[in-house]
């Protein structure tokens, strides 16, 4: 398909919400026309729904959001254990980032998530975050959420629903995807599939050598502030 056919193309992202992601979650909703979260399915326990990682002079460290042992649910249902935890992942993100050259422009996102809600769901936890996140990215891209469509039938037509009834012609996804999606349901239905590459991300000034970059976003946001972008989504294009 040539580049003038994508262009005119609505691209959908369907996604389980993360807590306080990594960056290539918000390049995926950049590449996006609407973004859909998808909680109606099964919470995975230990896994980027109710965790993620942070730079610490120590190196990387798990901030996780207590959310019982149950695993027999959909990530709407999860509930949080108590609300100790906000204190102890805000302290622990200043401990990490307050010296960064962003920090105190940017440490508004920790207010709006740590002190000004007291979290009862993880859903709309994740949600919120990275709505406000993505707001601070500057990104436009339209949110929506799976839970008034109804979804019937396999995991391949669930999705199918999903992206039509938000007006989608194309469906964007990560390369793990592959292993399950059938791509002639979508063919069929007049979806075009496209398939997310997430690699060739540029390092930028992270404290706390050597680089990693599978941690949350926000390690991102405090050490380069309004230049994040340029290490998200940006740098595709000053290579072309």
């Amino acid at each position: 398909m040539d580049a003038n056919n994508l262009l005119a193309m609505r691209k959908v992202v369907i996604l389980q919400s993360n807590y306080i992601p990594w960056k290539g979650y918000f390049d995926l909703i950049n590449d996006a026309d609407v973004f859909v979260f998808y909680d109606e399915v099964q919470f995975t326990k230990n896994d980027w729904r109710n965790r993620n990682k942070i730079k610490t002079a120590s190196g990387c460290t798990w901030l996780s959001v207590p959310v019982g042992k149950c695993i027999k649910r959909s990530i709407y249902e999860v509930l949080i254990s108590n609300s100790e935890w906000q204190c102890k992942h805000l302290k622990s993100l200043q401990n990490a980032y307050a010296s960064c050259s962003y920090y105190h422009r940017y440490a508004y996102l920790l207010d709006k998530i740590y002190r000004e809600n007291e979290w009862k769901r993880l859903s709309e936890l994740n949600q919120y975050a990275i709505r406000a996140i993505s707001e601070a990215l500057e990104i436009k891209t339209i949110f929506a959420t799976s839970d008034k469509v109804d979804c019937k039938g396999d995991k391949n037509e669930k999705l199918v629903a999903i992206i039509q009834s938000v007006g989608g012609d194309s469906y964007l996804t990560g390369p793990a995807a592959k292993a399950y999606l059938d791509e002639e349901v979508f063919r069929s239905n007049g979806i075009e599939l496209i398939w997310k590459d997430y690699s060739g991300y540029p390092e930028y000034k992270q404290k706390y050598p050597p680089f990693n970059h599978l941690v949350t976003v926000l390690d991102l946001i405090f050490n380069e502030g309004p230049n994040a972008a340029e290490y998200i989504w940006k740098w595709r294009t000053k290579r072309i």
